[in-house]
């Protein structure tokens, strides 16, 4: 286990088997900085060769190492910045603000139903990592007072397209699929398409802006 990275309070860096590193921080905002750092720092290749670079919610795992050991020991001399906007390029998502929960985000918000797409549409979101299903995004970017719970009794079915909140993070569903989350609006982007390189519209690292549509 190595010392924790400046800037990342409370960090440690673990082997897991033979070739990979997990590193566990404190909080959402140091995982998605220290993400971007290791992305910038294999695009210049100031980082071993590694395989995968794997973001979620408060860890980083890399996958593929030749010593996981030596990078763990490394860690103690790095220096991870905080995020800008120039870490990741962006993707601006158009949406229809009609989703089946819009009244009741607005009230836990406390604002008129039509203040709310002005509200969301005016956040810049950034995808802190991936999951639940190919192409799932978990977009941070909410503020606490806007932050919302899951519905207590979840979906059979949620359409393609859907966009929804719950806790600290936006989504949009990639596919029809049962879901809890609270359905604000619907994009018609294709958020996965494995016909496309990449596959998901959406990556670890990516900026995110939704815009009022219709």
């Amino acid at each position: 286990m190595s010392a924790p990275p400046e800037g990342l309070t409370g960090a440690r860096a673990l082997p897991v088997g033979r070739r990979a590193l997990l590193v566990e921080v404190a909080t959402a905002e140091q995982a998605q900085a220290l993400h971007a750092e290791l992305l910038r720092r294999r695009a210049t290749g100031a980082l071993p060769p590694v395989a995968e670079i794997v973001p979620a919610a408060r860890t980083v795992l890399l996958d593929g190492l030749d010593d996981p050991h030596a990078l763990a020991a490394d860690f103690a001399s790095w220096s991870i910045p905080p995020l800008t906007a120039a870490d990741a390029a962006a993707v601006v998502l158009p949406v229809r603000y009609d989703g089946a929960d819009l009244a009741e985000v607005a009230a836990l918000w406390g604002v008129a139903e039509d203040e709310v797409p002005r509200i969301h549409s005016g956040l810049e979101f950034r995808v802190a990592f991936c999951g639940f299903a190919p192409g799932f995004g978990y977009l941070t970017g909410l503020p606490e007072r806007l932050r919302v719970p899951r519905r207590s009794t979840p979906r059979t079915a949620v359409p393609a397209g859907s966009v929804g909140l719950a806790g600290p993070y936006t989504g949009v569903y990639p596919r029809s699929s049962p879901g809890g989350w609270q359905l604000i609006g619907r994009t018609d982007a294709a958020l996965w398409d494995p016909g496309r390189e990449p596959a998901a519209l959406l990556a670890p690292g990516t900026r995110v802006r939704f815009e009022v549509f219709g």
